[in-house]
């Protein structure tokens, strides 16, 4: 498939096309970020234990475990979306979600159904995870393969804007609650209403997404080669596994430092800082709106640098400031707790615009979903949905709550190992098959590349 096949989106088309993809993608998450928000609540009815941090390590297990799921949902929905198209699966993502989150809502406690109360939670969340495996890197090829190549930086953005925008929401909705129920109302049912809104959020995303248009690529790809008879999982781990390795290496940076900011560090704050629940959602979602609005400026500012520079800048940045955000955090101060975690959020949120782009810049349009979807899910499933777990852990066993930080700064410098392995792919033709290959000669400079 070459770039004659070029399908030039118009700006209204586009912003439709970015609308459906990010609000389905919110509801998703949205629905996801509750559960972290919510895990000291959760820790108490379906893990009840004498030690917090027993119950937290307990509610943060289950956490991971959904994270187990979402490398089979990937390669699930990833395969279904290069074989039948992004419009349909998308659909179908958004459709499971929307029901295991309602479900959780409707759980029995531990004091109701004993261990059958966890057991279910815990099936619920690996439906989610199942769910999530499918999505984002979804939404990334669905916006990325309408967007024009010199702006696929600041129009896919607006993915992992509406993920920030899900998570401050949640947040925002917790943290009401938190205000204005007394701790006994907001544990026997307070808890369960983010996750019953689930419902209506779906159906609403749900409506949009069956209404997108199937992606120019896929359509050009289709018309190629209308047969299907390629086999997208085997053909992906035999062409991609390079390519997939090493953008994988850079994503364990990015899940890392997104759930430590987004999902640990309101927990963190509690344990850590001394801050009560309501304060600690306050801090966090001051920097889940910091992160939002800054997004489109970081993807503004990776197309005019390339991809190469940004990883670089993501790295560096983590290394050095998230040592500083931890102690600013840990204060007990809410005026240097607010500095700190915008210290962590600035590097997230420019790992995960540049995450974006990486994931479809990466990979030809036939194996562009297994690819990305597989490569995102399993960094997230090893770093990402073990970040809490993991910090608590070593906090517990080192007595040192520095130690989430150090684990971050090593990671970072693994990130930076295998991202800067990558090619520059900021101009290049998604249309373009052949510029995706992983033997393909491409220049380090976006302006040689526009120059092609």
């Amino acid at each position: 498939m070459t770039a004659r096949f070029q399908d030039q989106t118009s700006a209204p088309a586009l912003r439709k096309v970015i609308g459906a993809a990010a609000m389905g993608n919110f509801v998703e998450w949205f629905d996801f970020a509750v559960y972290g928000f919510l895990a000291t609540i959760i820790a108490s009815q379906f893990f009840p234990s004498e030690s917090v941090s027993l119950g937290l390590l307990k509610t943060f297990g289950v956490f991971a475990v959904a994270f187990a799921m979402r490398p089979l949902g990937g390669i699930f929905f990833g395969v279904l979306g290069d074989r039948l198209g992004r419009k349909g699966v998308l659909s179908l993502t958004i459709l499971l979600m929307a029901g295991a989150t309602t479900l959780i809502g409707l759980l029995p406690v531990h004091a109701s159904w004993g261990m059958a109360a966890p057991v279910l939670l815990t099936v619920l969340r690996c439906l989610q995870g199942f769910s999530a495996g499918g999505e984002y890197a979804g939404s990334i090829a669905y916006v990325m393969e309408h967007a024009p190549n010199d702006r696929r930086g600041w129009y896919g953005s607006f993915i992992p804007v509406s993920t920030f925008l899900a998570f401050a929401s949640a947040a925002l909705l917790v943290f009401a609650l938190e205000s204005s129920l007394t701790a006994e109302a907001m544990t026997a049912w307070g808890w369960r209403v983010p996750f019953l809104l689930a419902a209506p959020l779906g159906l609403v995303g749900l409506y949009l997404r069956w209404r997108m248009e199937e992606t120019p690529a896929f359509k050009a790809m289709a018309a190629e080669d209308n047969t299907h008879a390629h086999s997208p999982l085997r053909e992906t781990l035999k062409s991609q596994s390079q390519s997939m390795l090493r953008l994988g290496t850079f994503i364990s940076l990015t899940a890392l430092s997104f759930y430590m900011f987004t999902t640990y560090f309101s927990t963190y704050l509690q344990v850590e800082g001394g801050f009560t629940r309501p304060r600690a959602l306050l801090v966090t979602m001051i920097a889940l709106v910091f992160a939002t609005l800054f997004c489109p400026v970081a993807g503004r500012i990776s197309d005019r640098i390339g991809r190469r520079n940004t990883i670089r800048f993501v790295c560096a940045w983590l290394f050095v400031m998230v040592v500083p955000a931890y102690l600013l955090a840990s204060s007990g101060a809410l005026w240097k707790a607010i500095p700190g975690v915008l210290l962590l959020a600035t590097g997230a949120l420019t790992a995960n615009v540049v995450t974006a782009t990486l994931l479809s810049e990466t990979f030809p349009t036939r194996t562009r979903y297994t690819a990305s979807a597989f490569t995102y899910n399993v960094s997230y499933t090893i770093f990402g949905g073990t970040a809490p777990l993991m910090a608590t852990w070593l906090i517990d066993t080192t007595g040192n709550n520095l130690a989430p930080a150090l684990y971050l700064m090593v990671i970072a410098v693994l990130a930076g190992l295998g991202g800067l392995a990558l090619r520059e792919t900021s101009r290049i033709s998604l249309m373009d098959d052949a510029a995706l290959q992983p033997d393909a000669e491409l220049s380090l400079y976006p302006a040689q590349q526009a120059a092609r």
